[in-house]
This record gives C-alpha cells, sequence and structure tokens, in this order.
C-alpha cells in the first residue's frame, strides 16, 4: 500500500489533500466556531466593507445586530441578505490551502501564493455579498438561485483557476527548477 502511495502522485495528492482538509475543518468546526468568536468578526468585516461600499456609491443601507454582530445588510427597502459562517468563505481559504499545500511545489512559492490567493478569494466574496444585496433591491425573485447557483459556480470556478495557476506555473511537476 505505501509503495502504492509513493508510486502514484494522484493517490498522494488526494490522501494529503483529504487529511489536511478533515484536519483544518475539525479544528474550525470544533474550535474556531465554538469557542471563539473569529467567525463573527470576519463576517462583520465583510458586511461592514459592503456597507462603505454600497454608501460610497450612493445607496443608503441598513444593517441588523445578531448575535453581538452584524448579519444582515441591505439597501433600504429591501429585504437584504443574510451573511452566515457558510458564506464567510472561511471553507473556501481552507480548500483552496489544502489544494495548494497537497500538490507539488517550492515551498517558498507556496508562502506567497495561498496568502495572494486568500486575499483574492476574500476579495470575490465581498463582491458576491455586494452582488447579493444588488439582486435583494432589485430583483429578489432572482436571490436564491444567484446565491445557490451563480455565484456558487463563479467561486469555485476562480478557485480552480487559481490552482491550475498552481499546477502550470508553478507545480514542480510542469517544471524542474521548482524543486524544494
Amino acid at each position: 500500500m505505501r509503495a502504492l502511495i509513493k508510486q502514484n502522485a494522484f493517490i498522494r495528492f488526494i490522501l494529503t489533500a483529504g487529511f489536511l482538509y478533515l484536519f483544518l475543518y475539525i479544528i474550525y468546526q470544533f474550535i474556531v466556531k465554538r469557542y471563539t468568536y473569529y467567525d463573527q468578526k470576519f463576517i462583520g468585516s465583510i458586511i461592514q466593507t459592503v456597507d462603505v461600499f454600497l454608501k460610497s456609491i450612493g445607496y443608503k443601507t441598513f444593517t441588523v445586530l445578531q448575535d453581538r454582530d452584524y448579519q444582515v445588510i441591505g439597501i433600504d427597502g429591501s429585504n437584504g441578505v443574510w451573511v452566515g459562517s457558510n458564506c464567510n468563505a472561511i471553507t473556501l481559504f481552507s480548500l483552496f490551502s489544502v489544494f495548494i499545500i497537497a500538490y507539488p511545489g517550492k515551498t517558498k512559492t507556496k508562502l506567497w501564493f495561498i496568502p495572494l490567493g486568500i486575499v483574492c478569494i476574500h476579495l470575490l466574496n465581498i463582491i458576491r455579498v455586494i452582488g447579493l444585496v444588488l439582486i435583494a433591491n432589485y430583483a429578489p425573485q432572482f436571490l436564491s438561485f444567484n446565491h445557490t447557483y451563480t455565484f456558487t459556480f463563479l467561486i469555485y470556478a476562480f478557485i480552480f483557476m487559481l490552482w491550475m495557476i498552481w499546477v502550470n506555473k508553478y507545480s514542480k511537476i510542469n517544471s524542474k527548477e521548482h524543486e524544494d
């Protein structure tokens, strides 16, 4: 079995990524969400950023306090959108990071590529929330569809694109110069 894992890069990637993601998931679900306010503070920062942006382009907005922090943002006259812990992109940061860590490549390159990717995913998530707030205001009947399908596809496609950039440009597999 060990020989198969050593010889087969795909199996090694799947096992490494699976164990890393499971480890990070357990830490997030059973420590971060349960014993810290990090999750809520992160949601609050997303909502504050969206609020500042929407106000800067002329919208009157509202936020609703829930569980000690803001979790709802909207444009006056709409129902707004609720931003929950599944919408804060922390699990997406983990997924992206695990893919990069588990795939071969130079460690020094991973140390800048992962944070840069996380920042890009975070910015895209803020744009997603802005889009959902605008949809809730102008076409609320399309909110559920766009939240469930359109924006989910766009976010995962973006993460896949980042991973493909990693695989094609920085992977040890494609370039001998990127060895540790």
